[in-house]
């Protein structure tokens, strides 16, 4: 197994009389990483609506490096294809509506088009990344310091302690405008910033949280009675009718990047999944894409 950062030394060799067998490295297929993938990332666990799992590729192909990304877009599948990726593994899905053509017409179908030319394939874990123990919710919680943590909304065909979102405490009350800075300071750097709703002194301890769009879970958020919810892509008139339902002022809002929000996530996956290869003895190399996706370039703010 070879990675981008360095490894671990190996444990101490044990001697007998004869010198200790070593298992070799063996090449992997993309089916080989499929199974490694449903175990840290069952489909069971997907929402209903979502499309997970292989998108492009043979599984019987050899797969030799692994790129993680946020978008399957097509700076994306060319920064793949330059590293000499043999399987690209998104977040989002390039295909999640139903399509009639492939064509080399459409952004997606040149996509597709460049994947198979280039001998790549295309897996997406989306919603069962979200929802799986170490998904992307949880490592938002752990970069923040959380404690006690439980779903949002668990899962309903999974563990207790997995579903949509996270909820738990920080190891000590915030002001709003400190917690602000927190999420803010482990977030990549992105145009939108982090926008917040609330008294900039007001204290918070419990927060709940959501990689990506959230504003369907605030009776969720309630119901945990979060002083703070954090996510992605607060719409308008949800995010205004939770603001008139606050109770004094609970909870607060925070909205980040959509992207920014899940690509924490990113590098954790990739060494989860490079663990899984690592303990079956396939030689896999593994690499996050370094290409921003989110879709903003600048933003205007009163006084810039």
């Amino acid at each position: 197994m070879s990675t981008d950062s360095p490894q671990p030394p190996a444990g101490d060799e044990v001697e007998s009389g004869a010198a200790a067998e070593v298992q070799a490295a063996a090449a992997a297929t993309l089916g080989d990483v499929m199974l490694a993938v449903e175990e840290l990332w069952p489909e069971s666990l997907a929402e209903e609506w979502d499309a997970v799992g292989l998108v492009v590729g043979r599984p019987a192909a050899a797969v030799s490096r692994i790129m993680f990304a946020v978008d399957p877009t097509l700076e994306v599948v060319e920064e793949a294809l330059e590293w000499g990726a043999d399987l690209l593994i998104t977040h989002h899905p390039l295909l999640l509506k139903g399509v009639t053509s492939v064509a080399a017409t459409s952004a997606k179908g040149r996509t597709v088009h460049r994947l198979i030319e280039g001998g790549c394939g295309l897996l997406t874990v989306h919603t069962n990344g979200d929802s799986a123990v170490g998904g992307v919710s949880d490592v938002l919680a752990d970069a923040l310091g959380l404690t006690d943590v439980a779903p949002l909304t668990p899962a309903a065909n999974g563990l207790a302690e997995e579903g949509i979102g996270r909820v738990g405490d920080l190891p000590e009350i915030l002001s709003l405008g400190d917690f602000a800075a927190k999420v803010f300071g482990i977030l990549p750097a992105v145009a939108g910033g982090v926008r917040v709703a609330g008294d900039r002194q007001g204290l918070v301890r419990r927060v709940a949280i959501c990689g990506g769009a959230g504003d369907s879970l605030f009776d969720a958020v309630r119901g945990h009675e979060a002083d703070v919810f954090v996510t992605a892509d607060l719409r308008h008139h949800p995010a205004s009718e939770a603001r008139e339902a606050a109770v004094n002022g609970r909870p607060y809002l925070m909205d980040l990047s959509h992207f920014a929000s899940e690509w924490l996530w990113l590098p954790a996956a990739a060494e989860a999944l490079g663990n899984v290869l690592q303990d079956q003895h396939y030689d896999v190399e593994l690499r996050v894409s370094s290409t921003n996706t989110d879709p903003w370039d600048f933003i205007l703010t009163p006084g810039s």
